[in-house]
Formats: structure tokens, sequence, C-alpha cells
């Protein structure tokens, strides 16, 4: 019913990963995720060193299934998250946002399996020659920081599937389960869901954020910042000021004043949806509630079996 090379590889029930979302993916939605038979994940980009190892402690305390820690490689503290990661022998490592050759060969020394998140064809191959374990190759409708290529989820993952010969993960767009079923169509082993998990109970977001991802309708997000580091968020305020500054022409450096620092946390965590960046994909207009995870993963899986069977029935 399901592809087998992810679930075999990472010894979970179905092949759902959840995205290692900055400010959203904590232990409680890690291990939510894990128990109900899919890949919880800790989203390490927001977190300190210590605040990472205690994530990963409670994790372990609360699932007895395989889980994953998330780790973008432009943020700061990514050797102390490596090392921790080795100490406290977490069995999976999403790596991102960076070169998949700078701790494949580490992490996999010390029993890791190894997954890295591209966006194009190119990174792919380098993925594969750098060793990892599975590729995850998200599409330009993702949230948070994208691909500067803007190439859609539907024509990803059919050109990255010709190019590899290990196990394929769609992102980007995926938020049910015939969603689902349509990637598998395409070629992927298995789909990575970050949206979806956002508007969860057990997701570390504000609930203004969440609320806002629920609120969202067909339009309201947008790829933007490609200059310093492309992100898709929810337009508010912060995104009405980004554009009037892009309006006039304004140079990188002005965009980087404006950006500041903390835009993330303080729209995601602290759940100012004037002045926060809001990230969400544009999925989120598909999303209309906020739900526990196990179930989010239950009417996935749901609507998968039934538009399979539907298919079937075509015959």
């Amino acid at each position: 019913m399901f592809p087998k090379k992810i679930i075999e590889l990472l010894q979970i029930q179905y092949p759902i990963i959840q995205a290692g979302m900055i400010w959203c993916s904590g232990w409680e939605l890690a291990s939510a995720v894990s128990n109900a038979g899919g890949l919880g994940v800790i989203g390490s980009g927001s977190m300190y060193p210590h605040i990472l190892r205690e994530h990963i402690k409670k994790c372990k305390a609360n699932t007895s299934k395989p889980f994953a820690v998330n780790v973008p490689l432009l943020y700061p503290d990514i050797d102390s998250h490596i090392q921790t990661i080795i100490e406290e022998k977490v069995p999976i490592v999403i790596t991102s946002a960076g070169n998949p050759k700078a701790y494949t060969q580490l992490l996999k020394e010390n029993g890791c399996k190894v997954i890295h998140v591209v966006s194009n064809v190119k990174f792919a191959i380098k993925c594969q020659e750098a060793g990892v374990d599975a590729i995850v190759a998200e599409g330009f409708e993702a949230g948070g920081h994208n691909g500067r290529e803007e190439t859609t989820t539907l024509c990803l993952i059919p050109l990255v599937k010709k190019h590899i010969n290990i196990p394929l993960i769609a992102a980007g767009g995926i938020a049910t389960g015939r969603a689902m079923l349509s990637m598998f169509a395409l070629g992927a082993d298995a789909v990575q869901i970050g949206s979806r998990f956002v508007a969860s109970i057990e997701s570390s977001a504000h609930q203004n954020f969440k609320n806002s991802v629920v609120d969202a309708k067909e339009g309201d997000t947008v790829l933007t910042l490609k200059e310093i580091t492309p992100v898709r968020l929810i337009k508010n305020k912060f995104y009405n000021d980004l554009a009037a500054t892009y309006n006039r022409s304004a140079s990188k450096q002005e965009l980087i004043e404006l950006l500041g620092k903390g835009r993330a946390k303080k729209g995601m965590f602290e759940g100012n949806t004037d002045e926060g960046e809001l990230e969400i994909g544009q999925v989120s207009s598909n999303i209309d509630n906020i739900l526990p995870a196990s179930q989010i993963i239950e009417e996935i899986i749901d609507e998968y079996k039934s538009s399979l069977m539907e298919i079937k029935q075509w015959d």
C-alpha cells in the first residue's frame, strides 16, 4: 500500500516525515508524530545547544519510536548541535541549507542515518555523492526558506528522481492524503509535511500564528527576500513594509536592515502577526482547523487509502 524504501530505512509505520520547522517543532510535536506512526522531527535551528539537548531528552522520554533532528547548516552553534546529536545517540538527522558533505560522514560514523534537503537537481546529485541515505526534494510551494529556482514540487520530484538512485522524499504543498498519493505517483518514496503540522495542538508555534495559518486564503503567501535568503511567508504589515522597500529599489543592505534580527521568532513564536515573519507554505489556504498531530496523520492516511481505492476502481 505504501512505498517501502523510507519505511524500511527509518523503521516507521507510515512514509510521513514531519518537517523540522524553526519555532514550531519541539519535542511535543516530534514525539506525537512519531507515536502516531510518522517520523517526528525536532527543529534545532531556533535552539541553543543546551535547549536542543533538553528537547532530545524529553522526546526520548515520550516516545520509543524513531525521531530525527533537523539541522539547518546556515545557523550558528552547528558544531555544538552535531556533538549533542552524537552524544544523545539521535538515530536520524536531517540537514538543510548547506553543504551535505560537511557532516554526513561524521554522523554516519556515529550511527546516524542522514537525510539532506535540496531544491534542485544539482544539489540532489551532490547529496548522493556525499553519501546521504535519502534526499528531501522541496518545491517552490513550501514555507520557510526555499530555493531560488521556483521549481514546483510537481516538476521537481520526477526531475530529481531521474538523477538519483537513493530514496526520495517529496516536500512542498503536501497536507492531504491525495497529495501524498500524487507524490508517490511521481516517484517519491515518502512525503515531508510542514505547514499542516504547524496547525497542530502540539506545535510550539504561538496560537496567533496558528490562527493566521488557518485564516490564510489563496494568494496570501509569497516567496521574497531572494537577495538574502529566500523565504515564503504570509503577507502582513512586515511584508507590506518589505514590498514598499522593494518598490523604491532599495539596496540589499537596506533589506537586511529592515529584516533585522528575530523576525521569525517574533511572528511564529511570540505571536506578533504584524511585525513578525510568518513562515508558511502555499498549502496553508487548504488548512482550516487545528488538530492533534495524531488526528492529522489519521486523516491523511484515511484519505490516502480512499483515494487509492478510487483509482483502482477505474479499472
